[in-house]
């Protein structure tokens, strides 16, 4: 089992890597590998719509989105955590996030996805409900934990204070290693979901 843990944060040692780091402890516990990639300190720009990646299967921008979706294609989950800006992740891991889900081809079923945000105050839960959308909308089941998965804090280390955010990064590894490995063996046991040709409707016709 492995989760790639995606710190969407500017701040390589700030409150979100805290909570990840929380949950990469959980992680290795339960025996499952984790890989930490540094997206919110990079220069990431936004989709350009130019569909290269639906002849070439990859982003015609060779960033650090093509660097990854190798390793998001042979991991069995995926952690994209972030600070809260306005109510709404940073705009370089939406960034991120855009370009890497619609440039890989490959099947997302049953991957695992979580979300992970941080603040001071509010707009925790605005941006977490953005940062879930990616996985819904590629059959990929989303782990939960005893509260929304939110740690609180200011400057730099006031996370650590946050006992109860901590342990809701801590239960959601635990949730998370389950729900993978479940998965694994239903894959073993009955193999995936039947997929029907897809349907794109839009609402004219």
């Amino acid at each position: 089992m492995k989760v790639l843990l995606l710190n969407g944060s500017p701040h390589v040692h700030g409150n979100t890597a805290l909570a990840l780091a929380e949950l990469e402890k959980t992680f290795a516990a339960c025996g499952v590998e984790t890989e930490l990639i540094q997206v919110g300190s990079k220069a990431i720009r936004g989709c350009m719509a130019c569909n290269y990646c639906y002849e070439h299967g990859k982003c015609v921008i060779n960033d650090l989105v093509n660097e990854v979706a190798p390793k998001f294609e042979a991991a069995d989950g995926i952690v994209a955590a972030s600070p809260v800006y306005y109510a709404s992740a940073n705009a370089t891991l939406v960034a991120f996030l855009d370009r890497m889900f619609y440039s890989t081809g490959f099947d997302k079923t049953m991957k695992v996805g979580a979300s992970v945000v941080v603040c001071r105050r509010g707009g925790a839960s605005a941006s977490f409900d953005e940062l879930n959308k990616y996985f819904t909308i590629a059959n990929m089941p989303i782990a939960s934990s005893q509260y929304w998965n939110s740690v609180h804090g200011l400057v730099p280390g006031d996370a650590a204070q946050d006992a109860e955010g901590l342990q809701t990064m801590r239960t959601l590894a635990k949730n998370m290693s389950f729900l993978m490995k479940s998965i694994q063996l239903g894959k073993e046991a009955f193999g995936l979901p039947e997929k029907e040709k897809p349907i794109s409707t839009h609402f004219i016709r």
